[in-house]
């Protein structure tokens, strides 16, 4: 099969073939949800919007299906120290944005903030693109298979503190669980995973996808962790 990695001059490939099984409820979610079903926050009908993507990178590890994810450095002066999803915006080089560019910067940005190899990365697909008003990113979720894994860590300290992988196990374990509350009233939800607190954007589509893929286990929405207005 041929890799995302050997197209840069042509299409990026996309394909479920070969999945392991139980990411077919995943897969039903990116053929099926709707963009309002993921948030409420939808990119401006004006086009306004940093146009960007992310990695939403699916493994199998010692203890299951897993996510990776990484740290910000505490130094960004956007989304510092919070975890996410590796991403960033799109450069010219990774093409249109309305076509295969938001693939290419998903895997480029993971591979310079991680080390990722993308030849033994599996995309199979994308979930609608989504708004982030205040950085103002129009973001494309990207799913992949991570069918070859390779070693991953640190690559710019400036940028990024850790590289980790979660268990989708201890992401849907109610004990891990909470609801994030922002000094100015927006709540939503968080993972208190691997020393860290994951919430804000990252949370939301974990959220949204351990919802629609049936793996989520009823949780106590009323354990809340305030957040300071730095966030």
């Amino acid at each position: 099969m041929k890799r995302a990695s050997d197209t840069q001059d042509g299409p990026v490939v996309v394909s479920k073939d070969g999945l392991p099984q139980w990411l077919d409820p995943v897969v039903r979610v990116v053929e099926t949800v709707e963009p309002l079903q993921l948030s409420r926050f939808l990119p401006p009908e004006s086009g306004a919007g940093r146009q960007s993507a992310v990695l939403i990178l699916f493994g199998e590890g010692e203890e299951g299906p897993e996510l990776l994810l990484m740290e910000r450095a505490s130094s960004l002066r956007s989304h510092a120290g919070q975890p996410s999803f590796p991403g960033g915006a799109l450069d010219p080089e990774d093409g249109d944005p309305h076509a295969d560019g938001p693939l290419r910067a998903a895997l480029r940005e993971a591979e310079e903030e991680t080390g990722l190899d993308p030849s033994g990365v599996q995309l199979f697909g994308a979930l609608p693109k989504l708004y982030i008003p205040v950085s103002g990113f129009v973001v494309t979720p990207v799913l992949g298979w991570w069918r070859e894994p390779t070693p991953v860590d640190v690559v710019d300290p400036n940028e990024t503190a850790r590289v980790f992988t979660v268990p989708v196990a201890d992401l849907t374990n109610p004990d891990n669980r909470a609801t994030t509350v922002h000094p100015s009233g927006h709540r939503g939800p968080a993972f208190l995973v691997e020393s860290a607190l994951v919430w804000g954007f990252t949370a939301g589509i974990i959220d949204r996808l351990l919802h629609f893929s049936g793996w989520e286990r009823p949780w106590d929405r009323g354990k809340q962790v305030p957040l300071d207005w730095r966030s």
